[in-house]
C-alpha cells in the first residue's frame, strides 16, 4: 500500500474539513458502505463475528474484519476476546458507538421515508 503524503494539499484540505465541520468528522468515522450496517446490527446487542457475518451475508470476510478493526481503532466498537480454545470473540458498541445510535436511527428513518415516498428524491 502506498504511503499517504502528509503535506499534500488534499490532506491539508481534509484536515481542515475534519476540524471545521462536525458532519465531516462523523462521516470520517462511520462513512462508507459497511460501517453503518455493522453499527446498525450491533445496536441490538453484542455479536460474535459469525453472527455479524450471518446478519450481513453479502459482506466479504476481508471487509468485515477490516471495518471492525477500523471501528475499534476509532473507539466505536469494543472487541472482547476470551482466552479459550477455540477463541470466543464478541463485538459491542462502546459508549461513543452507543452515542451514534440516534444518528443511525435517524438515517434509517429517513431511508424508510424515502422508500415509502414520503420524500421525493429526483
Amino acid at each position: 500500500m502506498t504511503a499517504i503524503k502528509e503535506t499534500s494539499t488534499i490532506q491539508e484540505n481534509k484536515q481542515y474539513a475534519l476540524e471545521k465541520c462536525p458532519v465531516t468528522f462523523v462521516m470520517e468515522k462511520i462513512g462508507g458502505y459497511w460501517k453503518p450496517i455493522i453499527l446498525y446490527h450491533l445496536a441490538s446487542g453484542d455479536k460474535r463475528y459469525s453472527e455479524l457475518k450471518r446478519a450481513i451475508p453479502t459482506i466479504t470476510e476481508k471487509m468485515l474484519i477490516q471495518h471492525l478493526k477500523q471501528l475499534e481503532v476509532d473507539g466505536l466498537v469494543i472487541r472482547e476476546a476470551k482466552p479459550v480454545v477455540p477463541p470466543f470473540v464478541t463485538y459491542r458498541l462502546s459508549n461513543a458507538g452507543k452515542g451514534l445510535l440516534p444518528v443511525i436511527e435517524a438515517m434509517a428513518d429517513w431511508a424508510f421515508k424515502v422508500k415509502d415516498g414520503v420524500y421525493n428524491i429526483q
